[in-house]
């Protein structure tokens, strides 16, 4: 599978998989966790999407028992956020779900990621959400100081608007190397609303969360798209979730879809994506599907 480089420290596989809904499959167990993982690997995929939240915050845990005793640690990149205190599991005792980007907190839900996970690195350190109360120069010298540590390879951020990410930026020694934000052919928006352009402007890669709109992609309404990306699949071979996939690979801001599924059978389709061919004309006619009318 291709590889996209984040930094020279950092590659990562040109698609993802997302642990958000780990905690809601009936089977939780280390061994079917290991099969999914499996499965991924023999496609290529390495690079394996978390935070600390996930689960109730208890993901990465149920994650770190499935790679005790296996040599499974070396064969992924993990990426896990951090940032968003919910009143629920460890932070229960919260009055209001709120954003924590201070140097110690940080600090402290890096240490117990680590811990959770039995591992002794994070490859990728996400800011989950910006906080409208972040002293950007503690936060940026928190994160410098992660990487200095070798707790955490690279740092980035996580549906982070171009000026939030500037403001960070700013106060850090240490450059970011992506941004996750939503996007798929129904959250098209980041496409003209200048988040794509910034970041491609930089030549930093994209991380893209729920690259099928969170299973609406398939709803009822949606059936006029669905149904196009339907005959373009079947065209090569593929299902309408592939074609997805792949018009946000064709794009070139070289961006990472994060794919979320417990399903063995959907896993093993994943890199179908990678085998389809979209033209400009055939790109243009899904975006048109999903604008509901015809461009300006």
């Amino acid at each position: 599978m291709q590889r996209v480089k984040l930094s020279p420290q950092l590659e990562l596989s040109r698609l993802a998989y997302g642990k958000w809904r780990l905690t809601d499959d009936q089977n939780i167990s280390a061994e079917h966790i290991r099969n999914k993982l499996g499965a991924c690997l023999d496609q290529g995929i390495t690079t394996i999407d978390q935070a600390d939240i996930y689960g109730g915050y208890q993901s990465e845990e149920v994650f770190g028992n499935a790679l005790h005793g296996t040599a499974l640690r070396n064969q992924i990149e993990i990426v896990t956020k951090c940032d968003i205190i919910a009143p629920v599991g460890r932070h229960q005792k919260a009055r209001v779900k709120y954003y924590d980007t201070s140097r110690a907190h940080i600090l402290s839900s890096v240490d117990h990621s680590l811990r959770l996970m039995a591992i002794d690195h994070i490859d990728l350190l996400l800011l989950h959400r910006p906080d409208p109360l972040m002293n950007h120069f503690e936060t940026g010298a928190a994160l410098d100081e992660l990487v200095v540590s070798g707790k955490v390879r690279a740092v980035g951020t996580s549906n982070f608007r171009p000026h939030d990410w500037q403001l960070l930026q700013s106060a850090m020694k240490t450059q970011l190397v992506t941004n996750q934000i939503e996007l798929s052919v129904m959250a098209h928006h980041p496409l003209t609303n200048s988040d794509v352009a910034f970041h491609q402007m930089n030549a930093t890669p994209i991380m893209a969360w729920s690259p099928l709109a969170g299973g609406a992609l398939f709803a009822t309404e949606n059936q006029t798209l669905l149904n196009l990306l339907s005959r373009i699949g079947s065209k090569q071979g593929v299902d309408a979730a592939a074609v997805a996939v792949a018009w946000l690979l064709a794009h070139p801001a070289q961006i990472i879809p994060v794919m979320g599924t417990n399903s063995i059978a959907r896993i093993k389709s994943l890199s179908d994506a990678l085998s389809v061919s979209i033209d400009r004309q055939t790109w243009y006619e899904i975006y048109t599907a999903a604008l509901g009318q015809e461009v300006p």
